[in-house]
C-alpha cells in the first residue's frame, strides 16, 4: 500500500485534472492532503517555502512574464494583420501563396510571441475569411493556420523552452540554439507540402485575383518600402535582436527577453502613430492580459513544486526508477514511451501541466538508466535534445484530434459554416509530417544538437 502512495496521489491529480478542477489547486491542494496524511508533516513542509522561494529568486524565470509582455504586445498593436496582408501581396501572384504567407507570418510571430493561443486567434480572425473568399478549400485553410500557429511551441524564444529549460536544469540559450534548425526545417517542410498542394491540386490554392496583387506593385516605391519595413524587416530586427544577443552571449535569456518587451512596445507605439490609432486603453489591455498568463503560470509552478516535493518524499521517483529497470528497457524503448505518454496526455492537459508534472519525473530516470552513455553525449547535452524532443511533441499534441487546444482556439474564431469535422481533416496531414519529423529528429540527434 504505501509504494502505491505516490501513483495513487498522481492518479488523483490527474483525474482532477480531466474533471475541469483549477490545475495549480488541484496540484498543490492533493499534493499537501496527501502530505499531512501520509508523511512527518513538521519536515515537508518546511521544505515547501524553501522551494517556493527558489523559484521567485530563479532569474531566469523572469523572463517568462517579458516574452508574454512582448507577445501580448506585438498581438495587439495590429502588427500581426500588416503582416499577413503584405505577405499575402507579395505572394499572391502564386498559387497556393496566400498559404505560404500565413505559413511565413505564422512562423515571424511564432518567433515574435511564442503565445500559441494568441497566434491561431489572430491568423483564424485575420486570414480564414480572406482564405475562403479567395476560394481556398476549407480544410487546408484551417490546417495551415492552426499548425503555423503552434510553431511557437518550437521556435525560440519561446515560453515553453523557457519553462522546460528550468525543468530539465538546462540553459535557456542552449534550449533556444537547439531549436533553430529543428524549428526551420519543419518550416521547410510546411512549405514543401503547400507547394504540393498548389502543383497537384489548384483549385484547392488559388492564386489572388490580379487586380488586388496589381495595385500593390503599382504605389509608389515610397509606400510600398514603408509598408514592408513596418510589416516585416522591423518584426524581423526585433526577433534577430532577442536571439542574437543571446546567442552571441551579449545577454542573458531575461535581459534578452527585457529586450523584446521593450522593443516591441517601441514597434507598437510606432506603428499606432503612423496610423493614428495609439491609445493607452491598449497599454491596460497588454498589462491586464500579461498578469493573468504570468499568475497563471507561476500559481501551477507553485502547485507543481507541492505535488514534485509530496511525489519524491513518498518515494514516487524511487519506485518509478525501479520499476523502469526491473522491466529491462533500454534507454531509447524508454525515450519512444514518454514520448508515447507524453502525446496522449496533451490530448487532455495544457502544456504547462505536463512540463510540471512529467519532466521532473522523468529526469533523474533518464540519468539512471544512461540516456546520455548510450548517446555518446554529455548529460546536459542530452536534456537539451529531449526538450527538444518534448517541445515538439507537445506541439504536436496541440493539433491532435479530438481534444487539440489549437483546433479548439481556431474553432471559436472561424465563421459559422466551418465545422469541426473539417477542421479535423485540414489538421491530419500536418499531425502527420509533425509525427513522421518527430521521428526523425529521435533517430538522427545530430540535427538537434548542430548549432551546440
Amino acid at each position: 500500500m504505501i509504494e502505491s502512495l505516490p501513483l495513487i496521489l498522481f492518479g488523483i491529480v490527474f483525474l482532477l485534472i480531466l474533471l475541469g478542477y483549477p490545475v495549480a489547486f488541484t496540484l498543490g491542494g492533493a499534493s499537501v492532503i496527501f502530505g499531512l496524511v501520509f508523511l512527518d508533516n513538521s519536515l515537508v513542509f518546511k521544505l515547501l517555502p524553501y522551494r517556493i522561494f527558489g523559484i521567485m529568486n530563479n532569474q531566469v524565470m523572469l523572463a517568462v512574464p517579458l516574452f508574454v509582455y512582448m507577445g501580448v504586445m506585438l498581438e495587439k498593436s495590429g502588427l500581426a494583420e500588416r503582416m499577413l496582408e503584405t505577405m499575402a501581396l507579395l505572394f499572391g501572384r502564386f498559387r497556393g501563396g496566400l498559404a505560404i504567407s500565413v505559413l511565413i507570418v505564422g512562423a515571424l510571430l511564432a518567433a515574435s510571441t511564442g503565445i500559441v493561443g494568441a497566434t491561431v486567434i489572430t491568423m483564424g480572425l485575420i486570414s480564414l475569411p480572406v482564405m475562403l473568399k479567395r476560394g481556398y478549400k476549407a480544410e487546408l485553410a484551417t490546417g495551415i493556420i492552426a499548425a503555423s500557429g503552434t510553431l511557437g511551441q518550437i521556435i525560440p524564444p519561446s515560453i515553453v523552452l523557457v519553462l522546460l529549460a528550468t525543468q530539465l536544469n538546462v540553459s535557456v540559450g542552449d534550449l533556444f540554439k537547439a531549436a533553430v534548425v529543428p524549428g526551420i526545417l519543419l518550416v521547410g517542410v510546411y512549405l514543401l507540402y503547400l507547394i504540393g498542394i498548389a502543383i497537384f491540386a489548384p483549385k484547392s490554392a488559388p492564386a489572388m485575383p490580379k487586380a488586388e496583387v496589381a495595385a500593390f506593385w503599382e504605389q509608389s516605391l515610397k509606400k510600398k518600402i514603408e509598408q514592408s519595413v513596418f510589416a516585416f524587416l522591423l518584426p524581423m530586427s526585433l526577433i534577430v535582436a532577442v536571439l542574437g544577443s543571446i546567442f552571441a552571449g551579449l545577454a542573458s535569456p531575461t535581459e534578452a527577453a527585457a529586450i523584446g518587451a521593450l522593443g516591441a512596445t517601441i514597434l507598437m507605439v510606432a506603428n499606432r502613430i503612423r496610423t493614428r490609432g495609439l491609445q493607452l486603453s491598449m497599454f491596460q489591455q497588454v498589462m491586464r492580459e500579461t498578469t493573468r498568463i504570468t499568475s497563471m503560470v507561476f500559481m501551477i509552478l507553485i502547485g507543481a513544486t507541492a505535488f514534485s516535493l509530496v511525489f519524491k518524499w513518498l518515494g514516487g521517483d524511487r519506485y518509478l526508477t525501479e520499476l523502469i529497470t526491473s522491466s529491462a528497457l533500454s534507454p531509447m524503448t524508454f525515450l519512444w514511451l514518454v514520448m508515447a505518454v507524453v502525446f496522449v496526455a496533451g490530448f487532455f492537459i495544457d502544456f504547462i501541466e505536463i512540463i510540471f508534472i512529467v519532466v521532473p519525473i522523468i529526469v533523474p530516470l533518464f540519468r539512471n538508466l544512461g540516456l546520455h552513455t548510450e548517446l555518446e553525449m554529455s548529460f546536459p547535452t542530452a536534456m537539451v535534445w529531449v526538450g527538444i524532443l518534448l517541445a515538439m511533441n507537445l506541439q504536436t499534441s496541440f493539433l491532435s484530434p479530438p481534444f487539440g487546444f489549437s483546433l479548439f482556439y481556431l474553432k471559436g474564431v472561424a465563421p459559422p459554416q466551418i465545422s469541426t469535422t473539417q477542421i479535423y481533416r485540414g489538421i491530419l496531414p500536418f499531425i502527420l509530417i509533425q509525427i513522421l519529423f518527430l521521428a526523425l529528429l529521435i533517430l538522427f540527434p545530430g540535427i538537434i544538437t548542430l548549432l551546440l
